[in-house]
């Protein structure tokens, strides 16, 4: 696989890794909207992996195969973060939506019922879910992207140390936590969503509701996650 001066065999390596670039395309389409195209997340997993040919040190000691497929999905997220078509304006009412649910379970002691959200966002209840299915329709990321809420790409090349793995352990199971504490049909919608990755419309089938309303459901939900996980922080 490496010549005398220790260079990848590119050629080899590229068709090794190119059914790995469809495998990941394919992991993450079937949790995306349908507007999103198989080939163009297949194109962007295929400059990652160029990507990873062109960077790739054996020196720094992780092996070709994880740093490949770090690239892959990271190339993937980046596209679809150039998707992201959310005006500023959304995207404030969707920091507000937030802000209002970890107000409202702070003082009540559970989750918020969707018209006192509403209520306390001086919204009629028509408009608040309008918002809720614009939030998520511009929400192209994979869930621990869209949780985390990140803007920016993360950084691909930070090394992780212990602690950060230990944090990383304390995160998920925080996560894991807020999932349980959601309303029973939005924790069922997550799980359909994705541990058995069906799709929205999917979803809607064994919720008896409309694909609509398993997006505005699914924006609500993520709503009170990161409330969950930033009173954690």
């Amino acid at each position: 696989m490496y010549t005398a001066q220790g260079r990848i065999k590119q050629s080899e390596l590229m068709k090794e890794y190119m059914p790995l670039v469809r495998r990941q395309a394919l992991t993450l389409q079937v949790r995306l909207p349908a507007s999103i195209e198989l080939d163009d997340l297949i194109q962007a997993g295929m400059m990652g992996l160029l990507e990873a040919l062109g960077r790739f040190d054996a020196t720094q000691g992780a092996t070709f195969a994880t740093f490949a497929s770090q690239r892959i999905r990271g190339a993937m997220v980046d596209e679809l973060r150039t998707r992201d078509w959310l005006p500023r304006s959304v995207r404030r009412s969707a920091r507000a939506v937030d802000e209002t649910v970890r107000r409202l379970e702070q003082s009540l002691g559970r989750p918020p019922e969707e018209t006192e959200i509403a209520d306390a966002m001086d919204m009629p209840l028509a408009e608040y879910q309008q918002l809720l299915h614009d939030t998520n329709s511009g929400q192209l990321l994979p869930f621990e992207e869209l949780v985390a809420d990140g803007s920016e790409p993360q950084n691909r090349e930070a090394v992780s140390s212990p602690f950060d793995h230990l944090l990383d352990a304390q995160q998920r199971e925080t996560l894991v936590a807020a999932i349980e504490a959601l309303p029973e049909r939005e924790k069922l919608l997550m799980a359909l969503y994705y541990q058995e990755e069906l799709n929205l419309k999917e979803v809607g089938a064994v919720l008896g509701v409309t694909e609509s309303r398993v997006s505005q459901l699914h924006s609500q939900a993520v709503s009170r996650l990161r409330a969950k996980l930033n009173d954690s922080v």
